[in-house]
């Protein structure tokens, strides 16, 4: 297995400044950013553990806080921010453009990862970067939220559901509905909402890696981008 860069960063963002994990394998397919679900973090515990199983089959993962530390407090207490989505969707997209100037990630071909209301700021980003995004993985996300930004996306998408999710499940058929691009809605058989169940969210990291290794092509060595 590769050696794996681990670096806490700063993401600038819009007028704030956004605190991330960049995980770089020394070899990579391309990186993928993550869009956390409303009221979560870069230490949402099911997104580390799909960035763990990303890194460790080939690929470079920014865990990324989408809100201050000041605006997760007041979100904790009066949810003011996690359902604004144009917000969120424009400080995920002054991430793809941070991770262009990285020095570990240039190189790479991004995607991008979205869960709950995430999936909507990451597939507004992914139509205003169309030339920088090239995948989008939704895992129970709310696609829907994307509204007028869906037929616009160009980067092949793949939302997945739990099977036992049926609001969801209508949320994201909606929503497949709208898209122009490469999409495929794939259910977890079996799984709920949160991906709780034995062996669900390693179906969804399964699904995701497959996803991206088809459509960000092949590996890229990054040792000369360390100098």
């Amino acid at each position: 297995m590769d050696a794996i860069r681990k670096t806490e960063v700063v993401v600038p963002a819009a007028g704030v400044f956004l605190e991330g994990t960049l995980c770089v394998p020394e070899t990579a397919y391309g990186v993928v950013a993550f869009a956390h679900g409303s009221g979560s973090s870069r230490f949402s515990r099911r997104n580390q553990w799909v960035a763990q199983q990303l890194n460790q089959a080939g690929f470079a993962t920014l865990l990324l806080d989408l809100l201050t530390l000041d605006e997760n407090e007041r979100d904790a207490l009066t949810a003011k921010y996690r359902f604004d989505i144009p917000l969120l969707a424009e400080r995920m997209s002054e991430a793809v453009d941070w991770l262009a100037r990285e020095p570990f990630t240039h190189a790479l071909p991004v995607a991008l990862f979205g869960a709950s209301t995430g999936a909507a700021a990451a597939l507004i980003a992914a139509a205003a970067r169309p030339g920088r995004v090239k995948a989008v993985v939704s895992r129970g996300g709310r696609p829907d939220l994307a509204g007028e930004a869906l037929p616009r996306v160009r980067a092949p998408t793949l939302l997945i559901v739990g099977g036992q999710d049926p609001v969801v499940i209508a949320m994201n058929q909606a929503a497949a509905g709208l898209l122009r691009c490469d999409h495929q809605l794939t259910l977890v058989p079996g799984a709920t909402h949160l991906f709780e169940e034995a062996g669900a969210l390693e179906e969804v990291a399964r699904l995701a890696e497959e996803w991206f290794r088809l459509h960000l092509g092949e590996r890229r060595h990054l040792a000369a981008a360390a100098h």
